[in-house]
């Protein structure tokens, strides 16, 4: 994924008090180690690089580490192989930048505890466990943050950096269909193609250029396909995943096939795990969506945003399944007023 070489001047952003403390130490600090949850997805990653980049603008050192290794349609981003994959974190680091995480915990790396915590984050379950904290829910993606710490701090949005920004809002919108979007969203989108992004580039890279064995897990997911209350769920065990030669990566975006039916609200994919439990991913639809998955993901130890969540629950399937819908249809069922009306 390459931008293009234009560029285009920031625009002015006003930043919070907890954005310029976040600059002031990054500017006064020299050292950092750059982080995002396990599993990363293109948020995580793109924000991940965005952020590198301009601490090094900054004339800083610093290192990129994630519990698990790049999803194969990130790998081409601009930097994408400087992004390590370990397990723990050692090192003479000034702080531990944390993204999009709503605790230490989300990475699985072990070590961060020993360094203070610079958490940026926009999800609904994000929580102020850091040194310094800040959490905008009404941010697209966590890029979205990055880009302004950079605007805010006078630095070059160069096309390297653009094209990471865009994949962030790009990815975590849903290809611009979930909820929260606003003007701003489709105003950022402009500042970053005007930047260097080519978001023709980066849709096709992301979105057309699925593995095999994606596609044949897909298949069998849907051959579990079951709608009912404005409910659908689909699911895969993990002898599919086996027999498909199917990676953990290839199951992302398989929940929206069963969200993109006709009077669907919300929609669940699980996916068993090797030890019998099942991980969920809990989409819906709508600004306004009925079902709040990030509600009913942080009541099940899990978390995310009001139309995309996700968790982790005991199996067998049946038991799981029968979990995750009666916690939707309760979500679904008309809201009386105080004194008894709908």
């Amino acid at each position: 994924m390459r931008g293009a070489s234009r560029r285009a001047e920031p625009v002015p952003v006003l930043l919070p008090a907890e954005a310029r403390a976040i600059l002031d130490f990054l500017r006064t600090n020299e050292r950092f180690v750059v982080c995002s949850h396990s599993r990363p997805d293109g948020d995580a990653v793109g924000s991940m690089l965005a952020m590198g980049m301009l601490l090094e603008q900054m004339g800083k050192r610093v290192d990129l580490v994630t519990a698990d290794r790049v999803p194969a349609v990130y790998r081409g981003l601009p930097g994408a192989d400087r992004i390590q994959t370990m397990i723990g974190v050692h090192g003479l680091y000034d702080a531990a930048v944390v993204l999009e995480c709503d605790g230490l915990e989300r990475t699985r790396l072990i070590g961060l505890e020993a360094y203070p915590q610079i958490n940026i984050d926009h999800h609904a379950s994000g929580r102020e466990y850091g040194t310094l904290n800040w959490i905008d829910r009404t941010a697209c993606s966590v890029g979205e943050l990055v880009y302004r710490l950079v605007v805010g701090a006078g630095h070059a949005v160069s096309a390297e950096m653009a094209t990471c920004l865009y994949t962030t809002l790009l990815t975590d919108t849903g290809g611009f269909c979930y909820g929260g979007i606003e003007a701003s969203t489709f105003a950022l989108a402009g500042e970053l193609t005007a930047a260097g992004a080519d978001p023709v580039a980066v849709a096709r890279d992301i979105y057309f250029a699925v593995p095999l064995a994606k596609m044949q897990l897909l298949g069998r997911a849907l051959a579990t396909l079951q709608c009912s209350q404005a409910l659908a769920w689909l699911s895969v065990s993990h002898a599919d995943m086996l027999a498909t030669e199917a990676c953990e990566e290839d199951c992302e975006g398989i929940v929206n096939y069963a969200l993109s039916i006709e009077g669907v609200e919300a929609a669940a994919f699980l996916r068993e795990l090797p030890e019998g439990r099942f991980r969920l991913s809990l989409r819906s639809k709508g600004p306004k969506a009925r079902v709040n998955v990030a509600a009913i993901a942080e009541r099940l130890g899990g978390g995310g945003h009001e139309n995309a969540a996700g968790c982790t629950l005991d199996g067998p399937l049946a038991a799981a399944e029968q979990v995750i819908l009666s916690a939707m249809r309760e979500a679904l069922r008309p809201k009386l007023t105080p004194d008894g009306r709908l």
